[in-house]
């Protein structure tokens, strides 16, 4: 049977993208939505690399674990909520998967090279990563891998300079996180701090991997030619979210994307070329959905074990003083790191922080700067799990590579907190 239904892999896949789009109309979609992932995950399940399957069953055996430590102590968050997790993400994989078909037939040989190429590459993704967000990464890391994998360099930079658009773009969702739980918060007050930030973090790992690892670096070439897709994306989402201001970043990304894929396609005939996408190409998903999927049952199983132990994260009696600053965002970045989704963390703490009456812009950078530092480090991020998902990076890699940065980025924005805010 699972032979069968394997055939029509790429098929599920498409249903899943489809049935989110209708759920934009009809919110009781997400169920079909929830239904065809796992089934995806099922069905491919033997067919995925050993290193995919290992992280997936670690993820779903302790995830499954704390949430039944955490049903037995009284602390269940749903069904729907363990299925659902994460759910949000697989369809704009699947929707910018389809911008392989406006790749060059073959792999550009002579993409930039050296320390320019760096600078033009963090930059750009920074910038076009602020506006179309997560599908920037397949866009760059899709043109510069090699054996279906990246460079250690590339994946640093890719990460951490996509990343840090969340110090600063409004397009972000820690934007609109921040802006929900810290309400009075006034964007032109964090614009500042956040923009400069986001260019020390840029150069921190421009200066790391070019002048003290002095790493060799092959980046994304700035021709017309390369930079079409990415900017059609972006003006698109930009003018999208601008007339359907409604309509998530997410969502946008999911429309636009797979018709602006097949209008710049190279192959001709077109529909051929597109059948043979979606029967055989677009499996190349399916690593995302398994580990996004059990990704998701960790996070909400180490969700539902914190709020079991809600005295731990009891702050009546203090004040929002620097020194709570720099411990909250250490917590906040310490549980981004082994897994536990950013909002979570934050829609956690902020109702504890709220009562202390602390200045909304200076909680709003708090949020932001635990959010930039921790997606762009963990190999349980978002980021992350493309990653080590879709190109193939050691979970590993990823946490030790990005030690020092996580430390670093903590104390200078602690230190731009004491010197913007007071």
């Amino acid at each position: 049977m699972f032979t069968t239904l394997q055939k029509s892999t790429g098929w599920l896949i498409l249903t899943t993208l489809i049935l989110f789009l209708a759920s934009g109309f009809t919110p009781s979609f997400v169920i079909g939505v929830a239904i065809m992932a796992w089934l995806v995950v099922i069905i491919e399940w033997n067919r995925l690399p050993a290193t995919s399957r290992k992280q997936a069953c670690f993820l779903l055996v302790v995830g499954i674990a704390a949430l039944l430590f955490s049903a037995q102590n009284g602390i269940f968050l749903g069904w729907q909520k363990i299925m659902t997790q994460n759910l949000q993400l697989l369809p704009m994989f699947i929707a910018v998967s389809f911008l392989a078909l406006a790749n060059p037939a073959a792999k550009d040989d002579n993409l930039p090279t050296g320390k320019r190429a760096m600078v033009i590459t963090a930059f750009g993704t920074n910038l076009l990563g602020a506006v179309i967000n997560l599908s920037i990464l397949f866009v760059f890391g899709d043109r510069l891998e090699r054996n279906n994998t990246l460079t250690k360099a590339q994946a640093i930079l890719l990460a951490r300079s996509f990343c840090a658009a969340s110090w600063w773009s409004p397009f972000f969702i820690a934007a609109g996180v921040a802006l929900t739980y810290a309400p009075e918060m006034q964007y032109h007050r964090i614009l500042l701090p956040g923009l400069i930030l986001c260019v020390i973090s840029i150069c921190y790992s421009i200066v790391e991997v070019g002048f003290i690892r002095k790493s060799e670096f092959t980046g994304y070439p700035v021709r017309v030619e390369s930079m079409t897709v990415p900017l059609i994306l972006a003006v698109a989402v930009i003018a999208g979210h601008y007339f359907f201001p409604e309509l998530g970043m997410i969502m946008l990304i999911c429309i636009v994307a797979p018709p602006a894929a097949i209008l710049l396609m190279r192959g001709r005939p077109r529909l051929p070329y597109l059948h043979e996408f979606i029967t055989y190409r677009i499996n190349s998903t399916v690593s995302q959905f398994v580990l996004f999927i059990t990704a998701g049952v960790f996070s909400v199983g180490i969700t539902s074990v914190i709020q079991v132990y809600p005295e731990l994260f009891n702050f009546a009696g203090n004040t929002f003083s620097h020194g709570m600053f720099a411990i909250i965002s250490a917590l906040l970045i310490v549980l981004g790191l082994i897994g536990v989704h950013p909002l979570v963390g934050i829609s956690i703490v902020s109702p504890l922080l709220l009562p202390l009456h602390p200045d909304n812009s200076r909680l709003a950078f708090l949020f932001l700067t635990s959010w930039s530092i921790s997606t762009g480090s963990s190999p349980l991020s978002g980021v992350g799990l493309v990653l080590t998902s879709r190109y193939h990076i050691s979970p590993r890699s990823i946490l030790t590579s990005n030690f020092h940065y996580v430390v670093a980025m903590w104390l200078i924005s602690n230190a731009a907190n004491i010197l913007y805010f007071g």
